[in-house]
């Protein structure tokens, strides 16, 4: 039996989910992605799973970090030229954390243990413009478009070679786990490149990104971690040098903010 490549995976998942498929284009990089989740869903499904972490969370009371992250959210948000999502900008008062995240429709949340290494607002805008770059991207819903596409596929397959189901169930299990693996660094290379170009756009010096990474890749020293080929997010070394080779374009829209 021929073993199947990933591309062939890839175009028999498309097929199977083509009935219900989308192709859009990233802004800016002009990627073409696989969409099956329709924008109103992506909306609802990122407002209720905000919902739910921050039920779980402890969001900070500081007025003066929360007018901060919101300041610097809004206006790369704004540079975005998206005024039909729900934006929304969130302090989670977790020291420990050094850590950001994005949910479909515009919903932003902060660590505080971040702050530290953003030290300012230009260090700020490079984690929110990486992270507003996700919503933009639709990066949550290609995901989801992706696994479903890939078990559509898997099934396809195991129904056309007589495979067991339970089999083909977890097959199409492991699929997504390893073949999505890549697709995850480069959305995350995909928004630190869409990051630096709304960070200028919104009046912050892009280069400030590069010196952040740099902080962060001091900060991870010692830590264990796993391989880059085996993470979904590319190394700190990877993207101060992508930020490197990125800076020339960024700075091309980059007016200081009066």
């Amino acid at each position: 039996m021929a073993r199947l490549t990933r591309r062939a995976v890839l175009r028999l998942a498309v097929l199977a989910g083509a009935g219900a498929a989308g192709c859009e284009t990233v802004p800016i990089t002009g990627r073409h992605q696989l969409q099956l989740v329709s924008g109103e869903q992506e909306v609802q499904m990122g407002a209720q799973a905000y919902k739910e972490i921050l039920g779980k969370a402890k969001t900070s009371s500081d007025p003066g970090l929360k007018a901060l992250v919101t300041r610097v959210g809004t206006r790369i948000a704004a540079a975005t030229g998206r005024k039909d999502l729900p934006w929304e900008f969130t302090v989670v008062d977790d020291p420990e954390t050094a850590n950001a995240f994005a949910l479909p429709g515009g919903k932003v949340a902060v660590y505080t243990g971040i702050l530290p290494l953003t030290r300012d607002e230009a260090g700020l805008a490079v984690v929110l413009g990486h992270e507003v770059s996700h919503v933009m991207a639709r990066h949550s819903a290609e995901r989801v478009s992706e696994q479903l596409g890939l078990q559509l596929g898997a099934q396809v397959i195991g129904a056309a070679l007589g495979v067991d189901p339970q089999l083909t169930q977890a097959g199409a299990g492991l699929l997504v786990k390893t073949l999505l693996l890549p697709w995850g660094r480069r959305q995350e290379s995909e928004a630190d490149h869409l990051g630096l170009i709304y960070m200028a756009k919104a009046g912050y010096d892009p280069s400030v990104a590069r010196d952040l990474w740099n902080r962060m890749a001091e900060a991870s020293k010692g830590r264990a971690r796993p391989p880059e080929f085996l993470s979904t997010h590319p190394s700190e070394e990877t993207r101060v040098r992508q930020i490197q080779e990125w800076l020339p374009e960024a700075m091309k829209y980059y007016q200081p903010a009066r």
